[in-house]
């Protein structure tokens, strides 16, 4: 009777200790550590663009300059009322050192102009130009490169003269750009003219200098201000919506601040 006694309990100790071991691995792989399911906090965000750049749709009817001009032609003319550098010229400077806003600097560094570092504290990059791997500038944003270019001008010396020109004086720029020693490409002030004749960027001088003349030559364009649809402006010009998509090339009715838009045609 005592051996049975004694083996019921041995088998109860067995069991039970069988039992909790079981449920202490069940629990393990089930219910994970609380350290490893915390999530960490994102950061902030960085702080939004002061101006806004139109999202152009890379599968419209555009090339890549002319995405170019109306993601930025905005900006260039809000440089040209504080700084006096032509929009034309900043316009090209930036399609021409940028590729259009593909090349290396511009894409991974912000650098539209093709600015070396020259004694800046700021973000860096480095690129093969001149000479292997040249120190760039780096910005957090766009608009921070083409306020730069503007200041970049007119706190240097060697650019003075630039200023003494007459404000639509594209040609004189572009060569004055390369005598001060902007850049060492001989061809640079025909590329830089090239582009400006080739894509009416001296319009953006015109709307900004707002002189007689452009009365006459903007009557058949508009620049889009606040408010405006093609529907209203098909309205205020006595032409239909899809005109105004077929002279424009537009795939939608959607349209951006500061577009440059072609009414009727000459």
């Amino acid at each position: 009777m005592k051996k049975i006694v004694v083996f019921l309990l041995v088998s109860f100790v067995v069991f039970s200790c069988g039992s909790k071991k079981k449920i202490v691995t069940k629990r393990d792989k089930r219910t994970p550590k609380t350290e490893h399911v915390i999530v960490s906090p994102k950061t902030a965000t960085q702080p939004k663009e002061v101006t806004t750049i139109p999202n152009v749709a890379e599968n419209s009817n555009l090339n890549a300059v002319e995405i170019y001009i109306l993601k930025y032609n905005a900006i260039a003319m809000d440089e040209m009322r504080t700084s006096k550098i032509p929009a034309s010229i900043t316009l090209a400077q930036g399609i021409l050192e940028s590729g259009s806003g593909k090349g290396r600097l511009s894409v991974e560094a912000n650098n539209h102009f093709g600015i070396k570092c020259h004694g800046w504290t700021g973000e860096k990059i480095y690129h093969d130009d001149d000479r292997s791997q040249e120190c760039f500038r780096k910005y957090d944003y766009p608009h921070s490169s083409f306020k730069d270019h503007s200041e970049f001008l007119t706190g240097r010396g060697r650019y003075a003269q630039l200023f003494k020109l007459k404000p639509d004086d594209y040609k004189g720029w572009a060569n004055g750009l390369r005598a001060a020693g902007y850049a060492t490409d001989r061809k640079y002030p025909e590329k830089l003219i090239s582009l400006i004749e080739r894509y009416n960027l001296d319009k953006y001088d015109i709307i900004i200098l707002s002189n007689k003349s452009a009365v006459k030559d903007m009557s058949f364009n508009h620049i889009v201000i606040t408010g405006d649809t093609l529907y209203s402006l098909s309205k205020k010009y006595n032409t239909t919506v899809d005109e105004l998509k077929r002279l424009n090339s537009l795939n939608s009715n959607e349209i951006s601040l500061g577009q440059f838009l072609i009414i009727k045609p000459n």
